[in-house]
Order: structure tokens, then sequence, then C-alpha cells
């Protein structure tokens, strides 16, 4: 393949840059691409190192990248990213449609829970259980408040993985049905609950715990084990936990 000029993936980018989502590094690509993304516009500072990282990571996308990335200089993807990843790679994909999005979460039987990330504040945290669920195979994740959890640090954090599940920001009114389980330290413990495959779980913010329009919903309030006089896990971790005892239940 014969690398376009520099201009043309340059103004595709500043063109698109405003709508799109930004995809951070080659992981980010290569999850994308796995699942379905439309990527528009894709760069690399080393087109051959990184065509050489897909034949050793990723050999199913290895031929859609080769179409895809076009070399460009340092100097112009260090202007078009604010934090430069260590592999040179950066894209910009097609956000799914809010409808599209909302198909997916309202679509029944389930036959895996949605995650609710209740006013969440951490935009790492919430790209790190974006990446939990998709491992999973989570229906979704949804959002309260105003985080955005399409914003580029949570993209970032998710590693690309928001294209391999529903990922949406909703008002409380808003979520999906199925019985809501909140993790609350006063909840029963969880190992003792069978979680459905349609529950809908829910976790507080880092900071405040459940809201009081979030808990007026709940159906059952559950807790994780946890030593005396150990204040909280993280919010991933938490997210893993549960996650994991519905797989295994």
């Amino acid at each position: 393949m014969t690398d376009s000029p520099d201009r043309e993936p340059l103004s595709d980018w500043h063109r698109l840059a405003g709508s799109a989502v930004l995809l951070d590094g080659f992981h980010a690509l290569k999850h994308a691409l796995r699942f379905g993304a439309e990527v528009p516009v894709a760069v690399t500072t080393d087109r051959t190192a990184a065509l050489a990282l897909a034949d050793e990571l990723a050999p199913d996308v290895r031929g859609a990248l080769d179409v895809l990335l076009v070399e460009v200089p340092e100097t112009a993807y260090r202007a078009l990213v604010a934090r430069p990843h260590p592999t040179g790679v950066a894209a910009l994909a097609v956000r799914p449609s809010r409808d599209a999005n909302l198909r997916a979460l309202a679509r029944t039987p389930r036959t895996a829970p949605v995650v609710v990330l209740d006013q969440p504040r951490n935009l790492g945290n919430a790209g790190a259980v974006i990446r939990l669920a998709a491992g999973f195979g989570a229906t979704g994740v949804v959002t309260t408040g105003p985080l955005d959890p399409w914003h580029p640090t949570v993209v970032r954090g998710g590693a690309g993985l928001h294209f391999a599940t529903a990922v949406e920001r909703l008002a409380v009114e808003e979520l999906p049905s199925g019985p809501v389980f909140a993790l609350d330290p006063e909840g029963a413990d969880i190992r003792a609950v069978k979680l459905p495959d349609d529950a809908v779980l829910a976790f507080g913010s880092e900071r405040s715990g459940l809201s009081g329009e979030l808990r007026a919903r709940t159906d059952h309030l559950v807790s994780l084990p946890m030593r005396a006089q150990v204040s909280s896990y993280n919010l991933a971790t938490s997210v893993a936990m549960a996650l994991f005892h519905w797989s295994a239940s």
C-alpha cells in the first residue's frame, strides 16, 4: 500500500475530530476494529512498527490496519493528541448512535446484566469498568449524572472496548427494565444472592455512594465481603467482583 500524502489524513482528522471518538493507541484501535467500529482515519508515526505489532498481537485485524494506517510525522501526530501514546498510533471512530445503544440496552430477554454507574466522578475508573464489562460480555454500561462515558479519557481507560458493549448516559428513570441490585455496605452478602441474567447492577459514586434517586429505584441491596476497618473498594474492583459472582453463579 502506498501512503497517502500527509495532508489527506490530517485534513480528514481535523474535519471529523469534533464529533468522532478518539482511539488513543494501537490497542484501542485494535479493539474498536474487532467489534465493528467505523474508523474513517488512522495515523501512526511508524507504519512498519505498527503493522509488526499487528502481526504479533492482532493478526485478525492486520489487513484492516494495513488499509487504514497512514504514516505522519511525529510533530503532526503530537499535534493531534493531547497525550501521545507509546505506540504512536491514533484514530478516529464514529460514535454509535444513541438509538442503537438504547435498543441494545432495552432488548429482552437479556443474557447478561447491565452495569450502572450512579453519578461517577473518576474518568479512569469509568473506563476500567467499561473494559471489565466488555470482558464479561455485559449487555452495557450506563452512567447517570454529568460524566460523559465517551469522554476521551474514559475511552482511553476502556482500551477501545466501548465498541464491544452498549455505553450510554441515562437518567435514573430511563434505566433499562430488570431487577435492580445495588451495591451497598448495608446489603445482603452477595455470596448468598443469585444475580439473574437480566439484573441491573448499580454502583454508587466513588465518594458519596448511591444517590437517593437510584436507591429508591433499587429492588435489592447487596454487599461485597470486606474485612473490618477497610472502608471501601475501588469502583472497578467492585464491578469486577460483582460480575465474576454473576458469571460463576
